[in-house]
């Protein structure tokens, strides 16, 4: 569609890049609103989120040059090169190194992992919709060819040279079809936190829908960079779909059959509230009002 939003001399700045950075910055700025909801330091939360970003940046890049290692040995000043800057790397990668530092960080910090997981999850679908309109703006995740009357044809030549976009070919928009996917989850997500119960619900919901929506749409995905497995029959990422759908069902059966402690809701003007507070304790504190108030016989 347009790969790159504008150039000055030799220096270029890519749709996606700015797409993926703005919803990346929008992800954090929620997770930051929901923390005191949660009991966590905002800027604890914030900071956190920057560190796991470039940490997961780093490792994405680390990883691919690992996996590539025989050409990278043939062409070691590829490593340091500016093509390999401006490539995402791969996503395991980046998964696994955000996965270690959130851990460590944790640990360290002596913060509650499912509670602050339950912060990143809320804005996670937010920031993931903007990104695939990046995706959508470069070209890249695309579709399998469709007869649909909604069918995209991409025409602008960067994309092909960029990410191997079929020219002039009708095609499933999946980064549409995910883009509006993340968004309805973002909103489930804001009505599940205004009613949550118990730790890791918000994690659990999100794994489900994510896992639902994402094995859905890799059936009509045609990008070929995707690790097929069983001969073509499924992706890696339908195998992983499946695994977040146990995560986040284990999560929900965890917190509904084993009684975790509550976690602040909230209220409709915005202040934190709890469940856990029983019902009659207004009318005890009044109780002992009345108690004190009686004077007592000589």
């Amino acid at each position: 569609m347009h790969p790159i939003l504008f150039e000055a001399g030799r220096f270029t700045i890519y749709s996606y890049g700015v797409l993926v950075a703005t919803g990346v910055l929008l992800g954090l700025w929620f997770a930051r609103r929901q923390a005191p909801h949660a009991g966590l330091d905002p800027d604890r939360v914030w900071n956190l989120g920057i560190y796991v970003v470039l940490t997961a940046l780093v490792v994405a890049k680390l990883w691919l040059v690992v996996i590539y290692w025989h050409y990278y040995m043939q062409h070691p000043r590829e490593i340091f090169s500016y093509d390999l800057i401006q490539s995402g790397g791969t996503f395991f990668g980046g998964v696994l190194g955000a996965i270690a530092l959130t851990i460590i960080y944790t640990r360290i910090a002596k913060i509650p992992l499912l509670a602050l997981l339950d912060c990143y999850s809320a804005g996670l679908p937010l920031g993931h919709a903007i990104g695939r309109l990046g995706c959508f703006m470069a070209g890249c995740c695309y579709g399998k060819p469709t007869t649909l009357p909604w069918g995209v044809m991409f025409t602008n030549p960067i994309a092909p040279r960029l990410v191997g976009t079929p020219m002039g070919v009708p095609l499933h928009p999946t980064q549409l079809y995910e883009a509006a996917a993340e968004f309805c989850n973002f909103l489930i997500l804001i009505w599940i936190g205004k009613r949550q119960t118990f730790k890791g619900q918000i994690l659990g919901t999100y794994l489900l829908l994510y896992g639902f929506e994402r094995s859905a749409i890799e059936f009509v995905r045609g990008d070929p960079d995707r690790t097929l497995m069983f001969h073509g029959a499924v992706s890696l990422m339908q195998i992983v779909a499946v695994a977040f759908i146990l995560t986040g069902a284990f999560l929900w059966w965890r917190g509904t059959h084993h009684q975790l402690p509550a976690m602040p809701i909230i209220s409709d003007v915005g202040e934190p509230k709890s469940k856990d507070m029983p019902k009659d304790e207004p009318k005890a504190k009044a109780k002992t009002k009345r108690r004190r108030a009686t004077p007592r016989r000589a």
